[in-house]
Parts: C-alpha cells; structure tokens; sequence
C-alpha cells in the first residue's frame, strides 16, 4: 500500500512557518475527492481512499497521512490469473457510487433511514439544496444506465450491482421529501442570515427577469404571455416579502459542541500559566504542562472538522464554528465576572466581621468599658452584747 504524508503544520516553535489554513485546505480537498477521514487507518489495502491527522511529537510536526485511492491493472499485475478472473476483473470495474460516501449513503438508503439522516446530516436549508441537486444527479445516472441496457450493451458488475439496488421511485420520494423540507423551513423562517441573503438575491433577479420580459411580451402585444408573468410576478413579490419579514435564525451548534467545549475548558489554566510565565525561561515542568497545549489545540481543529455536515460548504461551516468560539468566548467571561463577584462578596464579608463600629453616644458610657457597681456590703447583723458593738467601732471597719 502506499502512503502519502502532507506536513501542514507545526507546534510552537515552528508554527509561523505554516499557514494556519493549511490542515484545513488539504482535509477539504480530500473530502471533494471522495476521501474518508479515518484515524484507526493503516498501510494496507483495506484503507485505500482513507486519511487521518497526526502530530509528530518527535519532530514537532502536524501532518496528515493518505492512503490514496489505487485500480489494479489486470493487463500488468494479474498475469498469472486465468482467462475467467480475468474477464471478472474487467468486467468488475470502477464503483459508480464510492462506497461510505454521501451520494452512496443516499441512493442505497431506505426511506426510513434517509429522513433520519437528512434531519442529522443535512440540518440546514443549504445543505438540503445541494442534497436535493445529488439526488437529481443519481437519477441521471440510473437514466443513463437504462438507455445503456435498452441498446443492448452489458452491464459491468458495479453497473449491475447498482442497478439491482437502486429504484427510480425511492429517488423521487427522496427528491420530493428534501424538496418538501426546504420550503417547510422557509416558511417556518429556520434559515440563517446567509440563506436569507442568497434566498432574496434569488427573488429579485426573478423578478428583474420578469420585468424584461413583460416589457418584450408588451411590445409585441402578447397579452395572455403578460397575464402569465404578471401572477407570476406578484406571486415573486409576496415571496419576497416574506423573505424580508423572517428574522434569521442563529447557526446549529457543531456536532461535537460539547466534547470542544470541555478541551477549551481544559485549555484556560494553560492560557493563564503561558501569559504568566511570558518572557522569562521556563522549567521542565512549565514545558511539560505547555506541551498538553498544543495537543488540545490539534484536537479541538479535528473535533470541528469532524463536525462539518454533508453538503456544507466552506464559508457556512466557518460560520458556524466562528460562532462556537464567540460563544465559548462568553461563557468564560461571564464565568471570570461571577467569580470575580463572588470573592469580593466573600473579602467583604470577612472585613465587616473583623472591624465593627462601635457607636458611643457623648456623656454616655460604653457598654463594655461601663463600670460594673460596686456590690453592696452586708451589712451585720444587729448585735447587743458589748462584744459586737466594739468590733463595730474598730478601725477594721
């Protein structure tokens, strides 16, 4: 098997080196060639058309491993195989649809399990667009394979293999049940800010389009053609209107929110101790503990990677993870205030217990400085002998 390995990056030391894009313009490409992301794969035939993102702690680089796709050519490397595997292994050819791929997941799914993907897959009105359009696609080439059978030429066994398990009809359920969720969400008014702008850049150039040729149809005196377009015109316009009163709904969180949002959690003590220890040498156990640092940081970017939704395309994908940061970025400044609040509520309270005023109104005496009276002497008891009223007279009174 062959290997490939992409450097796209490095730790700190040499990451000024890399563009930062890098990781996620080589992912991207793959996933449009029809790669799969797969981080148990090896070098083995098994994982040919499969991928992973690793990081080199020897050589402090982040790289990502390909396995590319690979065709056996039975004319150079099945010389010894006889004449039936031969003409097997010709006839086999290229699948029409890669296995694991959306477009496959699509055309082999059931329409059980297609509604349930379409709802986790392809959340967005965007991406159920581009899902409706595959499907169109598919039906296109079952089309193309009925003319083929029509004219009396053989299948090859991937041909016939798909043909056996795909149904002109599930794809027109399909098509109608994604058509039919589209404009649900429209009219629910579950669209992004995006959507919203390209929905009524649609309606207007409809609309401009419309004008013309009313104008045309005017000139030329055709008037059931300008009773046509002008329902279809007001019918355009109602629809922008609609447009333009739906308040944009906020980007879906990332698939892997919470696994993210617990790696950023991990991440804020490391910030704090690399702003603390910024200019001076660091020690062994500084570096080993900043080290954990750029790990989280290459497995946060794989985690919103993996996030990425069939269908999406770069700029609402990097919508919706600019969105996941400034929501993380909240979070923990409202985290920091309520912290901040709760120490000096609790350095307060501990003052106050420590210094209390003690109030002394002038002329009056302080309630634990007061003198307590003197107790009252007992006095003898009334004695008549001689005795006593001598002991009364001495001076020991």
């Amino acid at each position: 098997m062959i290997r490939i390995t992409f450097i796209t990056g490095a730790g700190k030391l040499g990451r000024s080196r890399y563009d930062e894009n890098c990781h996620k313009n080589v992912t991207s490409t793959l996933r449009d060639l029809g790669y799969v992301e797969d981080r148990a794969s090896s070098c083995v035939k098994d994982c040919a058309g499969c991928f992973k993102s690793q990081h080199d702690t020897g050589k402090n680089l982040k790289t990502i491993v390909v396995f590319p796709k690979i065709f056996e050519d039975s004319s150079m490397g099945n010389l010894n195989l006889e004449d039936g595997d031969a003409d097997s292994s010709r006839n086999a050819g290229q699948a029409l649809l890669e296995d694991g791929s959306p477009k496959s997941m699509i055309a082999m799914s059931s329409i059980q399990v297609f509604t349930r993907m379409l709802a986790s897959k392809c959340p967005s009105w965007s991406q159920k667009k581009v899902c409706a359009l595959t499907i169109v696609e598919i039906k296109n080439l079952m089309e193309t394979l009925d003319a083929k059978l029509l004219s009396g030429v053989p299948f090859s066994e991937s041909e016939q293999e798909l043909y056996d398990s795909v149904s002109m009809d599930s794809l027109a359920q399909k098509e109608a049940l994604v058509r039919t969720d589209m404009q649900k969400q429209v009219e629910e008014g579950k669209i992004t800010r995006l959507e919203k702008t390209k929905l009524l850049n649609q309606v207007k150039e409809k609309i401009d389009a419309m004008d013309k040729s009313i104008s045309e149809a005017t000139e030329e005196s055709k008037m059931k053609k300008v009773e046509k377009l002008s329902l279809q015109k007001e019918k355009a316009t109602e629809r922008e209107k609609m447009l333009s009163n739906i308040v944009p709904v906020s980007p879906h969180p990332l698939k892997n929110e919470r696994e993210i949002g617990k790696l950023r959690k991990e991440m804020q003590p490391l910030l704090k101790l690399e702003k603390e220890t910024k200019g001076r040498l660091l020690s062994l156990k500084e570096t080993t503990v900043l080290a954990r640092k750029d790990e989280i940081d290459e497995e946060i970017q794989i985690l919103e990677e993996e996030s990425r939704g069939w269908f999406e395309e770069d700029e609402d994908f990097q919508i919706r993870v600019e969105a996941s940061r400034a929501a993380s970025k909240s979070r923990q400044a409202k985290q920091k205030v309520a912290a901040k609040k709760n120490t000096n509520s609790s350095s307060n309270v501990k003052n106050s217990k420590k210094s209390v005023a003690n109030w002394v109104v002038p002329g009056a005496r302080n309630a634990r400085t007061a003198r307590k009276p003197a107790a009252s002497r007992t006095k003898p008891a009334a004695n008549n002998n001689i005795y006593a009223a001598m002991m009364m007279d001495s001076d020991s009174d």
